[in-house]
């Protein structure tokens, strides 16, 4: 099997290279309003949003700065097919404007927006990330009222496109990229405690400062349960390339938009690794299912069928087909400032 990786290094508010109804799925992380990183960036593409910020009138500023992430979910809407799921990873933003705290829920502004274009919000996730640091509030220390909680977590925003897609009865590639009962039971929890990654890339490129990648586990994750083997998944904020990492290793197809080119040029850096990731994550797969079954046996309930390509169990009928994959090859093919790369992949 084949995979096929596209970057098109350009703005995803106009996604040219895509046809409608063509990606069935989208996990993504845009900047997030008015958190100060990404100031610049929106100020560069709409420089009322810079007079704001320069006034103090943060409301001003925030709306503009989701008015420009709405261009790209239009486009999200017209690319997905009916029935995909749309996955958005995004922080609230805390920060003095005009002189007052306060915060700026990011994640109930993009529910709103994408509710107003059609798609159907379903439940989502809160993505907690661990932190040592000794001070868990902000404000006005050990006397009250005016301290604050401190925001340790962000959210995945999940939508659907429509009703739920259709599939022909027996499909091989959905039951194939089935899932371990006990996956499900820990990736479908509205919580997950995963711990955030230092970025991949070297600061002397000049683009660490300018990312906010999310460990490779979270779409990862997304990818395994929203969508089967042949499909593509679509990164319109692409930065370091996270989420095109997590298709080649889940053997789908993807494509990212990316404005910067210098993202896209380091990235090639990067894919070597491919095959040595796709290989311990199918490893860590099989052992935690194992680990499962022999704690299953101990308590005399073991799973109930036979899995029909591996030497173990499995809990449900569903699960007997589950197929992993290994990258074996990763080919690159420029395409001046784009690029697509093919990984071949074969069956565990």
């Amino acid at each position: 099997m084949e995979t096929e990786h596209r970057v098109v290094v350009g703005d995803a508010r106009s996604m040219d290279a895509l046809a409608d109804d063509s990606v069935d799925l989208v996990v993504t992380s845009p900047p997030y309003p008015l958190v100060e990183m990404w100031d610049e960036t929106f100020a560069a593409l709409d420089p009322a949003i810079g007079e704001a910020l320069d006034a103090g009138d943060g409301r001003r500023a925030f709306q503009r700065m989701h008015d420009v992430l709405d261009a790209v979910w239009a486009e999200v809407e017209r690319v997905l097919v009916p029935g995909g799921i749309a996955c958005i990873n995004v922080g609230d933003a805390t920060r003095s404007v005009g002189g007052e705290f306060r915060l700026f829920p990011n994640h109930a502004e993009i529910t709103s927006r994408l509710r107003e274009r059609g798609l159907r919000s379903l439940p989502d996730i809160l993505w907690r990330k661990p932190t040592n640091s000794p001070s868990k509030f902000m404000g006005s220390g050990m006397v009250p009222p005016n301290a604050y909680p401190t925001l340790e977590h962000e959210h995945v925003l999940v939508f659907r496109n429509g009703t739920r897609r259709e599939f022909p009865p027996g499909d091989d590639d959905r039951y194939a990229a089935a899932y371990f009962w006990e996956e499900r039971n820990d990736w479908f929890s509205d919580l997950w405690e995963v711990p955030g990654e230092d970025q991949r890339l070297d600061a002397d490129q000049g683009t660490r400062g300018r990312s906010g990648a999310f460990p490779t586990e979270i779409p990862f994750r997304l990818i395994a349960m929203f969508s089967t083997y042949g499909d593509t998944v679509l990164d319109p904020f692409w930065g370091t390339g996270t989420t095109t990492l997590a298709a080649m290793v889940a053997a789908r197809d993807s494509v990212g938009y990316e404005r910067d080119p210098e993202f896209r040029a380091a990235f090639d850096d990067l894919v070597a690794d491919v095959p040595r990731l796709a290989r311990e994550r199918v490893d860590a797969r099989l052992d935690a299912h194992r680990e499962f079954v022999a704690r299953r046996r101990a308590d005399d309930d073991p799973p109930g069928y036979d899995a029909e390509h591996y030497d173990f169990p499995v809990v449900t009928k569903q699960e007997r087909s589950i197929r992993f994959y290994d990258a074996t090859a990763v080919e690159t093919v420029d395409d001046g400032e784009n690029a697509r790369y093919v990984v071949s992949h074969e069956p565990r």
